[in-house]
């Protein structure tokens, strides 16, 4: 039996199994995968797709990552941090709105301040909202102190991507006082605090191969994950990273299909699991995040910021909606979600059934979900 009959039936997929669909050529084949990506979400999960309103609430970060925009060492950047208010309002519009949840997003710190601060939203968030508004932390590698202090403020959710499972790539696209170790230590703390906890990496790196996306799959079913939120490489052009990918421009479509081809085996790997439609792959091409949806995924954020805070929070070059109100995001999300045979599940929390899983077999308890 062919990987990709293997894959349409259901069964399990091995890592080279994994190479070979992720090695499938754009046409029939390729069509083939997605739509049984898309069958098995709909027959596990149902035809929603889950809105997370994204509140970028700081671009200034300690961390000096080679691949991105808001690296400490980026002096171009303008840097900003949301008053309190403006996060607490931004996740309260998101509520407002209808959608079930938000995501709190900035660049990485750890100072005292900046952990009380976080401590105060959440508390706010939540009583602003009466506790219906589900929110998500993607906030970076913390202490195991700091992780519980903001899952007992009401922090539900939690969003640290590994970037890359294979140790000496991540090596080289980080400076020598990142550690990979500490990295993925963080990832068990978070389980170990009760979050419902996601992951996920960069497709389409300089020097990464389809063994190791592969393997950053496994890594990631391995870890019993409960949400994917990973997407195409974008270079930046104030970053070291940006050099080695000079014809970036020649290659957007074949990073496109890599990321559907991502998101596609990750569902069929890891079936009951949220996957985020990222942003990254509408940058790539303007209904990027639509093919998303007919990829598997079943998440998507659109962004609560002003046109201001978005230009500012530059990861990558050519984010979309920059200058679009979340009203009109929402309204033309809503039909682009339809056009795909979703429906947005308003006023839902979109829990993934992976952690409920999860946390019964951890209890030994019976899974109920």
């Amino acid at each position: 039996m062919s990987p990709l009959e293997k894959a349409e039936a259901c069964l399990v997929l091995d890592r080279a199994d994994l190479i070979a669909l992720l090695s499938l050529p754009a046409g029939d084949d390729a069509n083939r995968l997605f739509a049984a990506a898309r069958k098995r979400r709909n027959e596990l999960l149902g035809n929603k797709v889950y809105l997370r309103g994204l509140v970028e609430l700081s671009n200034v970060c300690v961390k000096n990552c080679c691949y991105c925009g808001i690296r400490r060492d980026n002096h171009k950047v303008r840097r900003y941090t949301m008053s309190e208010e403006e996060i607490v309002s931004g996740a309260v519009k998101a509520w407002k709105m209808g959608l079930g949840s938000a995501v709190l997003q900035s660049g990485e710190r750890s100072d005292p301040a900046f952990v009380a601060m976080i401590e105060r939203v959440l508390h706010r968030i939540v009583a602003e909202t009466g506790g219906e508004l589900g929110i998500t932390l993607s906030l970076g590698e913390q202490t195991e102190e700091t992780y519980r202090l903001w899952r007992e403020a009401g922090a539900r959710r939690y969003l640290l991507r590994i970037e890359e499972a294979d140790p000496l790539l991540y090596a080289q696209l980080h400076p020598a006082d990142h550690s990979w170790t500490a990295r993925r230590e963080c990832l068990r703390l978070l389980q170990k605090c009760g979050y419902q906890t996601g992951t996920g990496v960069m497709c389409g790196l300089p020097g990464q191969t389809v063994g190791h996306l592969a393997d950053d799959l496994l890594f990631m079913k391995k870890f019993d994950t409960d949400m994917i939120g990973m997407g195409p490489y974008l270079p930046n052009p104030d970053t070291p990273l940006a050099s080695r990918f000079p014809d970036f421009e020649e290659k957007r479509s074949d990073l496109l299909f890599l990321g559907l081809k991502m998101i596609a085996c990750a569902r069929l790997l890891m079936p009951d699991v949220n996957i985020a439609s990222t942003t990254a792959l509408q940058t790539l091409r303007p209904d990027g995040r639509e093919l998303g949806l007919m990829a598997g995924a079943n998440v998507i954020m659109p962004n609560m910021g002003d046109g201001s805070r978005k230009k500012e929070y530059s990861l990558y070059t050519g984010k979309s909606d920059l200058d679009d109100t979340p009203e009109t995001v929402l309204a033309r999300l809503t039909a682009a979600v339809r056009s795909t045979g979703c429906e947005i599940a308003l006023r839902e929390s979109g829990d993934p059934r992976h952690f409920f899983a999860r946390a019964g077999r951890q209890s030994g308890r019976p899974n109920s979900a």
